[in-house]
């Protein structure tokens, strides 16, 4: 393994704002701790969390880097010396709690992955973030069985066609919202089984219509605002609302009286705070349960676009207009 340099490049936003708070910086190239790997990274995931550490909304745990980037896929050119699960020179794709925009990562090996064969760095950068929100949200918290109903907001999102793919390979219905005729269609393509028009169409009324009145059983939710009240309306009896995230408002006016009517869960969760332990058993899940589909070729990440690291401020950018369909992916480094 050749001598790694002692500076890279990053990005950071040192005062909050627009895309151009995105400064790229040389930085020092961080060292493993006892458990950790040192990726070089040749690929990261863009994800709305790096948009809102960005504006000031998302600041890394206690700890973690200020580098934005939540996923990166690439070499282990390094590790620490209680480091079990893997050698240098193996591939990985990881969660990381920050320092994802980088030339260099540190990752825990208990939230790293082996890259599939089937796989390019490009698409593994996809997947960490997605395969681990939707594992824990639709499947452990929202308990979504085979032959259920999920509806998902964001259907086009990279965290949406993620949720089509899996709901579907487990053998549930899938309906999902989209913003555009064009955006149901794809969503369709990937597997959904009704897309929804949200700009044209009650989404409860369709969702009520398309399930014979007895609405969706799990409900994945990115969106709250008006949304928060219209998915007591358009869950089933005893179904499950789950919030992952606040592209509208984090503050809603509902009535809670059909919660109670129909018995329903309304829970949510967030995935960069918990804890190394936390995100290790998940991992673990996502391994054993979601990572197989991968590697059998079932389905693959859906990448919209990629850019290289110093167009970071314009991933953002097409990021924040709505525009993408699946994953925006940094390609950082050669493969």
């Amino acid at each position: 393994m050749p001598k790694l340099p002692s500076t890279m490049l990053a990005v950071r936003a040192p005062v909050p704002g627009g895309p151009e708070a995105l400064l790229i910086e040389e930085c020092p190239i961080p060292l493993p701790g006892p458990h950790e790997v040192l990726v070089r990274v040749t690929a990261a995931g863009v994800n709305r969390g790096d948009v809102a550490q960005r504006r000031g909304h998302y600041p890394p745990p206690a700890g973690a880097s200020d580098i934005l980037g939540l996923e990166v896929a690439g070499e282990i050119v390094a590790r620490g010396n209680r480091v079990s699960r893997f050698s240098l020179g193996d591939n990985v794709m990881s969660l990381v709690s920050g320092g994802g925009y980088a030339q260099y990562c540190l990752a825990h090996e208990a939230h790293s992955f082996a890259i599939p064969s089937r796989l390019n760095m490009l698409a593994a950068a996809a997947v960490p973030e997605a395969f681990m929100t939707v594992w824990h949200n639709v499947f452990q918290r929202g308990h979504l069985q085979a032959g259920e109903t999920l509806l998902v907001h964001g259907g086009a999102s990279g965290i949406g066609v993620t949720a089509i793919q899996l709901a579907k390979a487990f053998g549930a219905t899938v309906i999902v919202t989209a913003g555009s005729e064009k955006r149901c269609d794809i969503c369709r393509e990937l597997g959904a089984d009704v897309a929804i028009d949200y700009k044209n169409d009650d989404f409860v009324l369709e969702v009520l219509h398309a399930t014979n009145g007895a609405g969706a059983n799990v409900i994945l939710d990115m969106v709250g605002g008006a949304n928060i009240e219209k998915n007591f309306e358009a869950a089933a009896v005893e179904g499950r609302i789950v919030q992952i995230g606040f592209m509208d408002s984090a503050v809603a006016k509902a009535s809670f009286r059909i919660l109670m009517l129909k018995r329903l869960v309304y829970t949510g969760s967030t995935l960069r705070p918990r804890s190394v332990e936390d995100k290790a058993r998940l991992a673990h899940a996502v391994e054993t349960n979601a990572i197989p589909f991968l590697r059998q070729g079932t389905f693959k990440p859906v990448i919209d676009r990629t850019f290289s690291l110093d167009q970071v401020a314009e991933a953002h950018r097409h990021m924040e207009s709505g525009r993408h369909i699946g994953k925006i992916v940094l390609e950082v480094g050669s493969s």
